[in-house]
């Protein structure tokens, strides 16, 4: 898979209301989850605990945590382009962040991303991507959101 290439400002703005890719699948693992609890200190049973998942949880395993799930996006967001020629890159917003569908353990899962909007705003490219992070296998996304991200370009 080949990523899509940014040097500018200019660039960017040829996207507009485009696809800009689809990131590889990401499996997400116990592992992940019980460090991410640990980072967090959320330490739900829900997440931790595969046997009692397994026996009173409706989906009779684990789940990641949303805010895991959400925690992917600049990794997977980082497969699909490749932005050059900036100073500083700004996690700005997120919003209309809708968790859709519980990521099940050993799923995998890839983000999908649109550029909806562009902003100069004096010289920082203000992105607004749409982006779905997809569960493979399922039809339902895992979540749907708009993130805004600040380029600080040369």
């Amino acid at each position: 898979m080949s990523k899509l290439i940014i040097n500018s400002f200019a660039e960017f703005e040829q996207h507009i209301g485009k696809e800009l890719g689809v990131s590889e699948y990401h499996k997400i693992t116990q592992e992940q989850i019980s460090q991410f609890a640990d980072a967090t200190l959320d330490h739900q049973w829900i997440h931790i605990d595969p046997q009692r998942a397994a026996t009173e949880s409706q989906f009779k395993s684990t789940i990641a945590h949303g805010y895991l799930t959400l925690s992917l996006v600049p990794h997977l967001w980082d497969q699909i382009a490749e932005v050059n020629n900036y100073t500083m890159l700004v996690n700005y917003g997120i919003e209309s962040l809708k968790f859709n569908q519980p990521v099940l353990v050993n799923q995998e899962v890839r983000l999908r991303v649109m550029l909806q909007a562009l902003t100069n705003l004096r010289g920082i490219a203000k992105t607004e991507m749409k982006v779905t992070l997809e569960i493979k296998d399922n039809p339902k996304p895992a979540f749907t959101a708009t993130i805004v991200f600040l380029y600080h370009f040369k």
